[in-house]
C-alpha cells in the first residue's frame, strides 16, 4: 500500500485513555517505512537506469561523432579523388588534343605531298604523251615516206614490165 503525503496529513489516530493507539501508529509507521523504502529502492533503480542510459547516450554520441568524422574524412577523400581524376582526365584530353593536332598537321603535309606527287605525275604524263605523239608522228611520216617510195618503186616496176614485155 502506497502512502502519499496527503494520506499522512489526513491520517487521524484514534484516541485512547493515554493518547494514540500504539498499534495503529506503529502499523501506519510501518506502512510509511515500507513505502518510503520501496520509493528509495525505486529511486535508486531509476537513478542507476538513468546513469546507464546516460552512459549509453554518451557512447552513442561518441559513435555518432566517430561516424561523422569518418564520413567527413571519406567525403574529403572522395573530393580529392574526384579532383585528381578530373585533373588526370584533363591531362589525357590535352594530350589527345595535342596528338590529334599533330596528326592533322601530318595529314595536311601528306596531302600536300600527294598533291605535289599528282602534279609531278601529270607533268610526266604530259611529257610522255608529247614524246609518244612525236614518235608516232615520226613513224607515220616514215610510213608515208615508205609508202611513197613503194609507189615510186611500183611505178618504176610497172614501167620495167612494160618495157620488158615487147621483147619477151
Amino acid at each position: 500500500m502506497a502512502v502519499t503525503k496527503i494520506d499522512v496529513l489526513n491520517k487521524i489516530f484514534g484516541r485512547s485513555f493515554r493518547g494514540y493507539t500504539c498499534n495503529e501508529v506503529d502499523a501506519f509507521l510501518q506502512d510509511i517505512a515500507e513505502s518510503l523504502g520501496g520509493l528509495a529502492e525505486e529511486k535508486d533503480a531509476l537513478g542507476s537506469r538513468v546513469q546507464m542510459l546516460e552512459e549509453q547516450l554518451e557512447e552513442h554520441k561518441g559513435r555518432e561523432q566517430t561516424l561523422r568524422d569518418t564520413l567527413m574524412t571519406t567525403q574529403r577523400m572522395m573530393d580529392d579523388m574526384k579532383a585528381n581524376a578530373q585533373r588526370e582526365a584533363q591531362l589525357i584530353i590535352d594530350a589527345a588534343n595535342s596528338k590529334a593536332e599533330i596528326m592533322v598537321q601530318q595529314s595536311h603535309q601528306r596531302l600536300a605531298q600527294l598533291h605535289g606527287d599528282i602534279s609531278e605525275l601529270k607533268k610526266q604524263r604530259t611529257q610522255f604523251e608529247i614524246k609518244l605523239r612525236s614518235i608516232l608522228d615520226a613513224h607515220v611520216r616514215m610510213l608515208e615516206a615508205d609508202k611513197e617510195e613503194q609507189n615510186e618503186l611500183d611505178v618504176a616496176e610497172s614501167k620495167l614490165k612494160f618495157i620488158a614485155k615487147p621483147g619477151a
